[in-house]
Order: structure tokens, then sequence, then C-alpha cells
């Protein structure tokens, strides 16, 4: 982990770059760092939460705008772009949320996404959101989003991946991925495959400290819940969840689906036996969780776990938007 007094961004976008995008929603930049790494240029970022606009700017040396509803914001995008990317906030369509979906002020963000794509006509939308939003008011939710992308002119694809089983990442999370690709512009988009399956080779030991962390992370043997940790965590090769009155054990071995609910603090963020004691996840060791290359991100130094934890909950697995990427470039490069 690097101090944020390192003056240049740790990721630059190539020299030679081969396609235009925008980056909505952006995060810390999960899209921005994936597409970057396959040639892409992002000639636009917009961002709403401060704390991730602060790790979004050391790391690439742009501060997103804010709100992309506002007009004004809106009005700051190039003409032309290729790629609209964006995994706009699921909040309104999580399980794990109340589930008001576009009756919800959030749920209606997905329209500013077609109002910019109706303006600029991109040759690809690229979008990530919780594998609910399928089901979500009986399918009546997602069949808006599909019909008001094929009404602007776009043929839609979409699929349920896996981080653990699509990007080589030893995280348990399944999203759903929407690609959809101008008919006129890209008339080989029935080209389009998203990624396959790849084995899991790595473990969760790749990712985890072999060090001793700070002592804030551990639990001490006072704590009120440590006499049940300790009786319930009996195995170092996999990650645990406190579930209010029961432990839950991965039987994967595999991390649980990381949740922006970790900002809380408390028991959100999963535990493990290391050769110290009982703790929590440290935000680099979640981060590393998404496919991040830690050892080379920055991590602003006086942010709180709590703002860097929803980040990384928030967060798409880099590497499996940089796979579902290389699938569209190759379509739109034919």
């Amino acid at each position: 982990m690097q101090s944020e007094l390192f003056v240049i961004p740790p990721f630059p976008e190539q020299a030679n770059t081969t396609f235009k995008f925008i980056d909505l929603f952006a995060g810390v930049g999960g899209f921005r760092m994936a597409l970057q790494n396959i040639g892409g240029s992002c000639v636009f970022s917009s961002e709403w939460n401060n704390h991730a606009q602060t790790t979004y700017q050391i790391n690439y040396g742009e501060t997103p705008v804010g709100d992309i509803t506002n007009s004004n914001n809106k009005a700051q995008i190039p003409e032309k772009f290729d790629i609209l990317c964006g995994g706009f906030p699921c909040q309104a369509f999580s399980i794990a949320g109340n589930q008001k979906g576009f009756q919800e002020t959030r749920g209606t963000l997905f329209f500013d996404i077609a109002e910019i794509a109706e303006k600029h006509q991109p040759k690809v939308i690229f979008l990530e959101n919780v594998k609910n939003l399928v089901s979500h008011d009986k399918g009546n939710t997602f069949d808006v989003i599909k019909n008001t992308l094929k009404n602007l002119g776009y043929a839609v694809y979409y699929k349920v991946l896996n981080s653990m089983l699509h990007a080589n990442v030893p995280q348990n999370r399944e999203r759903i991925f929407i690609v959809a690709f101008h008919e006129s512009k890209v008339p080989n988009h029935a080209e389009f495959e998203f990624p396959n399956e790849i084995p899991l080779t790595k473990t969760i030991h790749d990712l985890l400290e072999r060090e001793k962390v700070d002592a804030k992370y551990y639990y001490k043997p006072d704590h009120m819940y440590y006499p049940k940790l300790q009786e319930s965590m009996t195995s170092r090769d996999t990650l645990y969840q406190w579930r209010r009155v029961y432990v839950r054990e991965n039987k994967s071995n595999v991390c649980p689906t990381l949740t922006a609910n970790m900002g809380a603090g408390g028991h959100n963020v999963p535990l493990l036996v290391d050769n110290f004691g009982i703790r929590k996840l440290t935000p680099k060791e979640c981060f590393a969780f998404q496919g991040y290359p830690v050892d080379k991100m920055v991590f602003p130094e006086k942010m709180a776990n709590s703002a860097l934890y929803m980040q990384a909950g928030n967060s798409v697995t880099m590497p499996l938007i940089q796979r579902i990427g290389e699938q569209i470039v190759k379509v739109i490069n034919s």
C-alpha cells in the first residue's frame, strides 16, 4: 500500500488507446482500471460520493464530477465516445435492501443512463447490477430496462456471472452484466459472447496478509462474542460471517459476497482465523477480493475504514469487468 503523497497516479491510461469510454457511478474506478488495461481512454467520470471521489482521484489523477442527474454535469460529457459503462446503484434492487426499485429515487438513475445514451449514441452500453435485478417486481423492473434500451436502438445481452467462476477471484459474488450494442453502429453484435468459466486457482491465502495486521482488526478475548467465534471458527482455510446469533462458515473456502453494509462496521465484515487470533478482513484485503492490485493501489491515509469498506463492497470485481471488456472490444474492433 503506497502513501497518498506519491505524486504520480499509479494507474495512468496506456499510451496507445483504441477506444473511448465514460465512467458513470464510478466508485473507486473498477470499470476504469479494467478498460484502461485493454486500451481504453476514459474521457469522463462521475461519482457523487466524496470519499470515493478522493480514492479515485489519487489513483487516476482525476476527480469525477458529482451527481450525474445534474444537467450541468451531464453537459460536460464529450460528444463522442464508444462505451458508456457503470455499475448503477444497486441499493434499490438488492435483496439486502428494501426492494423499492423504480419507486425509489435511486431507481430512476437508470433513466439518466438512458438519457445520456439517447443523446450520445455510444456503440456500447456496459452495465453491472445485483443478480436480484432480474427478478425484482416479478421481472417488471428488468423488462423496463431491456425495453428502454431496445427502444433506443440497442441489442441487449445479459448474463449473471460469478467472480469465483469467471474471474479467478476467490469471492462468491454473483452479479448481472448487461451489454447493449447499438444495432446500426455495431451490426456484427451477434458475435458477442460473455466470457466462459475458468478454473479458480487462487485461494484466500493468496490474498490475505501474511503478517500480523493492526490490533484494531482483532477480537479481544473479553469481547462478548469471542467465545462463540472461537467455538465456531475452526478452519484457517475459509472465511466466516457473524449472523447476529450464529457464525456462518463459507463452505466453498472463498470470501462471501462483500457488501456496502460493511461500511456500517460491526460484524458485516468477513472474519477469519490467522496465526495471531480472530479478526476481520482489512479494507486492503477487501479490495484484493475484488481483484484490485492492492500493492500498487493508493488508499487515502486519513479516510475512515468504514468509508473504505463501503467502497470495496460497492465495487465491481475488476478482472471480471476486464474479461467482459475484452469480449466487447473484440466485437467493436472486428
